[in-house]
């Protein structure tokens, strides 16, 4: 029970300690600059493109951190393959096949693609994968799959 009660203390200090750097760096939880932008390098809008395709991802204004790293002014992308709707706001964006996650600080990836018309769009999102206030998006593209 004693190992128990330090391990918990341990864990309350370290999110005390967390919060505290946060609240140093003056960045609320999803804030962000105004004059951020997220955009995709290439493939360009309207390009034809094999079944094998990389993205580039951009960003200007911020800094790209793994997830999990709190710092101020800093996210990590998210890409958005074939989504009508931006994921809701002040939640974390969902992991699945059409959201991509690169918590690792990412700025590039290989998609594998099905023949068709398909939507690509960044958006950028915090530590715990929570999209920015406002949201900090790309211009949705459309590519053409051979």
């Amino acid at each position: 029970m004693a190992m128990r009660n330090v391990f918990l203390a341990l864990l309350l200090g370290g999110a005390a300690a967390l919060g505290s750097a946060q609240a140093a760096d003056g960045m609320a939880a999803h804030s962000r600059p105004a004059d951020a932008r997220v955009y995709i390098i290439s493939p360009a809008d309207g390009a034809h493109v094999g079944p094998t395709v990389t993205v580039r991802f951009g960003l200007s204004g911020m800094g790209v951190a793994p997830a999990g790293v709190m710092h101020a002014n800093t996210g990590h992308h998210h890409l958005l393959v074939d989504v009508d709707t931006l994921p809701k706001a002040g939640v974390p964006i969902p992991n699945d096949a059409h959201h991509h996650h690169f918590g690792g600080g990412q700025t590039q990836t290989t998609l594998h693609l099905t023949p068709g018309t398909h939507t690509l769009q960044l958006e950028l999102a915090d530590a715990a994968h929570v999209p920015f206030d406002p949201p900090l998006v790309s211009k949705k593209i459309t590519i053409h799959v051979k």
